[in-house]
């Protein structure tokens, strides 16, 4: 692309970025993003752009939004301009590109899905336009055994089969082992950082990648940029969005970014289908995020099963009220054991019934679907039937039903302490990997 700013993003910058130079003091004045996000729609109102701003008439537009930004403070931070062409020349002679939301290059992906929440400005290494490709997010842990890291890597290079872009955040772990993968089979893959753009760009390894195509690194913060918790946190949402599907390998239990960027995917953005790694030891995170609402990853071995499973919408929330007549307060991960084989729903008032069946077929579909959960919500710990049934959102008595049924199966048992709780009788099936490693 362009290596010429545009006015707008060049006003932008002046606006918001940091423009770190050595050791030079970043300024106190700069814009967050809440702020810049009301000045930016107070001008879309008035038909106005950022530019404008540096316009013969720009003192009027000051005193317009007065109210918003402080009119010394906005003079302050438009007059670093030559501290921005230091800046702006640093940032070409190392190939780096900057995009605003005023440019026609900015993702699409992220003005749809974010909206006015979409980062200002970004900054990036690599073919641009790879961006609205969609793809497959993965994500996990920093700290895996080499299984998970296998497992990562041949995501990855199944991937790059399917000429499925994979979307990561690079940290080391589970990130960098997925992008690795796809890399090694000559797959396409979007890096998005959280903090050392420049020098992540500048290493020989990346290098040629990004000249070739393979790789693209984007940051919303400045290239400069050390790591923090906070920006790391913030662009969770940026890789769901860049994505068709996102698979999580592994999760710590309610802490880390892994978890955060999940749960916030699954109960406010709904950007993406969310799957969870479904074979191998369970792991609390994993768990937890079913519970949520997560599906277990298909395992698809062909890169035509991993297309489907890209373009699979099974947890949109949207659909199932209307599709299946349900409630809208039915929780998501639990929609999935009323739902019936495509094209056999039949709406009878609030009950979902297979057609030409006995009356007592339903219950035993509906247990065959909610045996699963069932299985997975007492795999943590003993659970009373009445956590199972506030779970699944079902009556105390019918969770009890199920619960029995499965200690009749021996699947299930009764701690005989009171009050009575059910925990799995046997011991987890070997996965996949188990049986790989002990040749079984």
């Amino acid at each position: 692309m362009t290596t010429s700013l545009s006015q707008n993003t060049q006003v932008i910058l002046l606006l918001t970025a940091p423009l770190i130079m050595g050791r030079n003091e970043i300024s106190s004045d700069l814009l967050t993003q809440g702020e810049y996000k009301r000045l930016a729609r107070f001008l879309h109102d008035r038909q106005r752009q950022p530019a404008d701003l540096l316009a013969a008439d720009a003192q009027e537009l000051f005193v317009e939004c007065q109210h918003l930004i402080n009119t010394n403070r906005i003079n302050r931070l438009l007059n670093r301009g030559f501290l921005l062409s230091q800046a702006i020349e640093r940032w070409q002679t190392r190939a780096i590109w900057i995009v605003s939301r005023a440019d026609a290059e900015y993702p699409q992906r992220y003005k749809t899905c974010l909206k006015d929440d979409a980062p200002p400005v970004l900054y990036g290494c690599g073919e641009i336009a790879t961006l609205d490709t969609g793809g497959l997010a993965v994500v996990g842990s920093r700290h895996v055994d080499d299984e998970l890291m296998e497992y990562a890597e041949g995501i990855g290079q199944l991937a790059a089969k399917a000429g499925c872009t994979i979307v990561s955040g690079g940290a080391r772990g589970i990130d960098q082992a997925a992008m690795r993968g796809a890399l090694d089979a000559k797959g396409k893959v979007v890096g998005v950082l959280a903090d050392s753009l420049e020098r992540t760009a500048m290493t020989r390894e990346h290098r040629e990648l990004l000249m070739d195509g393979y790789l693209v690194l984007i940051s919303p913060y400045d290239p400069s940029a050390g790591f923090n918790v906070g920006h790391a946190m913030q662009r969770n949402k940026l890789l769901y969005a860049l994505a068709d599907a996102a698979l999580v390998v592994c999760s710590d239990y309610e802490k880390g970014g892994t978890w955060g960027g999940a749960v916030e995917q699954l109960e406010k953005l709904h950007f993406v289908t969310v799957y969870v790694r479904s074979n191998g030891e369970t792991s609390m995170g994993i768990a937890a995020l079913q519970r949520k609402g997560a599906l277990p990853w298909p395992n698809p071995e062909t890169p035509e099963a991993l297309t489907e499973a890209l373009t699979a919408k099974t947890n949109s929330r949207e659909e199932y009220p209307e599709q299946l007549g349900l409630s809208s307060s039915v929780s998501e991960p639990h929609k999935q054991i009323y739902e019936a084989s495509p094209g056999s729903i039949v709406n009878k008032g609030s009950i979902v019934l297979p057609p030409e069946k006995s009356p007592s077929s339903p219950a035993n579909d509906l247990f065959d679907k909610a045996r699963e959960l069932l299985l997975r919500i007492t795999a943590a710990k003993p659970k009373k039937a009445k956590e199972v049934a506030d779970e699944l959102q079902v009556s105390e008595s019918q969770a009890r039903t199920w619960l029995d049924r499965l200690v009749e199966d021996g699947v299930l048992k009764k701690n005989p302490s009171r009050p009575v709780r059910y925990q799995h009788a046997l011991p987890p099936k070997p996965s996949l990997f188990d049986c790989i490693d002990s040749k079984c």
